[in-house]
C-alpha cells in the first residue's frame, strides 16, 4: 500500500510520493520490494498521491500489478480490483515499514489460528510510534483495536487476509478501519502470536533520516 500523501514528510512529499522518499541509496517502496522479492513472487502495488510517477518508479521493479486508488479509501482496493478474487492468504504491507519479516514464519502462523478472513501483526509499543493498540482474548480474536487506550501490543500495520473471504462476508468499505470492526463482529480478525522482531514507522523527516542510518 503506497497510495498515501505523506503530509508529515513535506516538503520532500511536495516533489515526490511518499514511497519514494530515499533510503540510503534506495527509496522506501524499492527497499520493501527488494525484500519482499526474496520470498514472495507476486507484488501488487497501490498508487494515488502523485500516482503516475511512482507506477513508473515501481514498474522498473518488476512488480505484478499496479492498482490506482487515487481519491479512494485505503481498502478500496479490495473490494473493487482484481485482487478482491483472491482466495488465498496475501500478506499486506505499507510502503512505511522498514521490516525483517520472516513471511514463511507468519504465514505459519495464519494458518495455526484457523486462517482467519484476516490476522494482523503486533509489535511491542514503541515510544514516538502512533498506531492501533490491540486488544484480545485468549483465543487470540481481537477485540478491540484503540488509539486511545493503551495496550501491551501495537498494530504494526502489516496484515494476512483472504482478499475473496472477506468480500464474502463483510460489505463493501474504502476504509480498514471498518473492515476491521466487521471482522472483530464476526470473530474473524485474529492477532498473531508471533510479533516482528525489527519494525520501523517512517512516518515523517526525522524518522526518515533515523531509517538510512539504521538499515
Amino acid at each position: 500500500m503506497a497510495a498515501g500523501r505523506g503530509l508529515r514528510m513535506r516538503p520532500l512529499t511536495d516533489e515526490i510520493p511518499k514511497a519514494m522518499a530515499p533510503l540510503g541509496e534506495s527509496t522506501l517502496i524499492s527497499e520493501g520490494i527488494r525484500r519482499l522479492k526474496k520470498e514472495i513472487n507476486q507484488v501488487h502495488i497501490t498508487v494515488g498521491y502523485k500516482g503516475s510517477m511512482l507506477a513508473s518508479h515501481v514498474i522498473e521493479k518488476d512488480v505484478s500489478s499496479v492498482i490506482n486508488t487515487e481519491g479512494k479509501g485505503n481498502s478500496w482496493w479490495l473490494y473493487n480490483s482484481l485482487a478482491s478474487l483472491i482466495d488465498e492468504p496475501m500478506f499486506v504491507l505499507t510502503c512505511d515499514n522498514v521490516i525483517k519479516i520472516n513471511f514463511t514464519s507468519f504465514t505459519n502462523e495464519y494458518f495455526s489460528l484457523g486462517a482467519p478472513a484476516c490476522m494482523i501483526i503486533p509489535v511491542k509499543p514503541i515510544d514516538g510510534v502512533e498506531g492501533d493498540f490491540i486488544f484480545q482474548n485468549e483465543e487470540n480474536l481481537v477485540l478491540d483495536l484503540s488509539r486511545e487506550k493503551p495496550s501491551k501490543l501495537l498494530s504494526s500495520g502489516i496484515q494476512i487476509l483472504n482478499p475473496k473471504k472477506i468480500n464474502n462476508i463483510t460489505k463493501n468499505t474504502d476504509s480498514f478501519n471498518n473492515v476491521w470492526k466487521q471482522l472483530m463482529n464476526l470473530n474473524e480478525l485474529k492477532c498473531s502470536r508471533k510479533l516482528l522482531d525489527s519494525w520501523y514507522s517512517v512516518d515523517d523527516l526525522v524518522q526518515l533520516e533515523k531509517a538510512s542510518k539504521n538499515r
